[in-house]
C-alpha cells in the first residue's frame, strides 16, 4: 500500500493530503496533448496561413499588386469613357450639325455591347469580378472608339464635300448690280408685260443695256446653251450639282456651249431682248431639286446685309415683270 503524504496549509492552519506527482503529470500531459492535436488540425486545414514558401509569398505579393493595378486601370478607363462621351456630344451636336448630318444614336455607338458573357473563362478566381469588370469596360470603349473613328471619317468627307458644295451653290447676282438699280421685278405674282395677265413670275429680272455681261452664279456644267421655243429666247441653264440649277434668259448672245464646265463669275452670255421680253434684261431663276425657288435667298456672297435688305424690299414690290 502506497504511503500517503500530508502537507501543512498555513492559511487553514491544518494538514491536507498532498496530490500525487503522477496524477499532476498526467493532467499536464493530457492538456498538452489536447493543445497539440488542435494545433495539428489547424495547420492541416490551412497550412499556407502559417508556413509559406518564398515562392508562395511572391505569388501572394504579386496577386495583391495585380489587384491594385486592376483597380487603377478601372479608374483610368472611367476617365477615358468620360472624355469619349464628351467627344460624342461634340460630334453629334457640333460637327455633324454643321455639315447637316444626322447624329449617331446611342444604340449604334454602343456597338452591340453586352449580351452573352464572353468572359466565363475568368470565373472561379479570387479576383474574377474585378478582372471581368476591366475587360468589359475596355471592350465597351474599344467599340465606341471604332464607331467614333468612322464618324470622324464621315465628317472629314462631309467637310470636303461642303467646301465643294459651297462653290457650286448660287451665291451672286447674275449681272453687276452694286447700286441695286438694275433689279426690275422679283419672284411672285406679277402682270406679264406681253400677255397682260397676272401670272406667277418664277425668277428675278435685272435690267441692263444689250451686251451687258451675264455671269454664272456658281460652279457647274452647262446643261443648255442656245434657243428654245419656250419664251426664254436665247438662254443658258447650268447644272451645279447637289440638286441646284440656274437659268439665265433673253440673252443677245450665248458665250458657252453645252457640257462646258464653268466657274462662278465666268461670263456665260450677254443681256438681250430675245423671246417673250418687253426690253433688254436678264431673267434669272434658281431651281432646287427641280423646284423653282426665290433667287433672293442666294445673293449672300456679293451683298452687305444692308444692301441685301434693300434688294429684298425691292423684290417684294408687286409690279409688271419684263417677261
Amino acid at each position: 500500500m502506497a504511503k500517503r503524504k500530508f502537507i501543512y496549509d498555513p492559511e487553514t492552519l491544518s494538514y491536507k493530503e498532498a496530490e500525487s506527482s503522477s496524477k499532476k503529470w498526467l493532467m499536464f500531459f493530457l492538456a498538452g496533448l489536447i493543445v497539440g492535436v488542435g494545433a495539428i488540425i489547424l495547420l492541416l486545414s490551412s497550412p499556407n496561413a502559417y508556413f509559406q514558401t518564398p515562392r508562395e509569398k511572391n505569388l501572394v505579393r504579386e496577386n495583391e499588386n495585380l489587384k491594385l493595378n486592376y483597380n487603377i486601370l478601372n479608374k483610368k478607363l472611367k476617365k477615358i469613357e468620360l472624355v469619349l462621351n464628351d467627344i460624342k456630344q461634340r460630334d453629334n451636336n457640333i460637327y455633324r450639325t454643321i455639315f447637316e448630318a444626322d447624329p449617331i444614336s446611342d444604340d449604334v455607338r454602343e456597338g452591340g455591347y453586352g449580351g452573352v458573357d464572353l468572359y466565363q473563362n475568368l470565373d472561379g478566381y479570387s479576383n474574377s469580378d474585378l478582372i471581368k469588370k476591366s475587360m468589359k469596360e475596355a471592350e465597351k470603349i474599344e467599340k465606341q472608339l471604332v464607331v467614333q473613328s468612322k464618324s470622324f471619317d464621315e465628317v472629314v468627307k462631309l467637310a470636303k464635300n461642303k467646301e465643294k458644295m459651297l462653290a457650286h451653290l448660287p451665291a451672286i447676282q447674275p449681272v453687276e448690280n452694286k447700286d441695286l438699280k438694275r433689279m426690275a421685278s422679283g419672284y411672285g405674282w406679277r402682270i406679264h408685260p406681253i400677255l397682260k395677265t397676272r401670272r406667277m413670275h418664277y425668277g428675278m429680272d435685272f435690267t441692263a443695256k444689250t451686251g451687258t455681261p451675264i455671269y454664272a452664279t456658281a460652279d457647274g456644267i452647262v446643261k443648255h446653251a442656245g434657243w428654245k421655243p419656250n419664251g426664254f429666247g436665247k438662254h443658258v441653264v447650268i447644272n451645279h450639282g447637289f440638286g441646284y440649277e440656274t437659268l439665265y434668259a433673253h440673252m443677245s448672245k450665248v458665250a458657252v456651249k453645252n457640257g462646258e464646265k464653268v466657274k462662278r463669275g465666268q461670263i456665260i452670255g450677254y443681256v438681250g431682248n430675245t423671246g417673250l421680253s418687253a426690253g433688254p434684261h436678264c431673267h434669272y431663276e434658281v431651281h432646287v431639286n427641280g423646284k423653282r425657288v426665290n433667287p433672293i435667298n442666294f445673293y449672300y456672297n456679293d451683298l452687305t446685309p444692308e444692301a441685301y435688305a434693300q434688294l429684298r424690299k425691292l423684290a417684294t414690290e408687286e409690279n409688271q415683270s419684263l417677261d
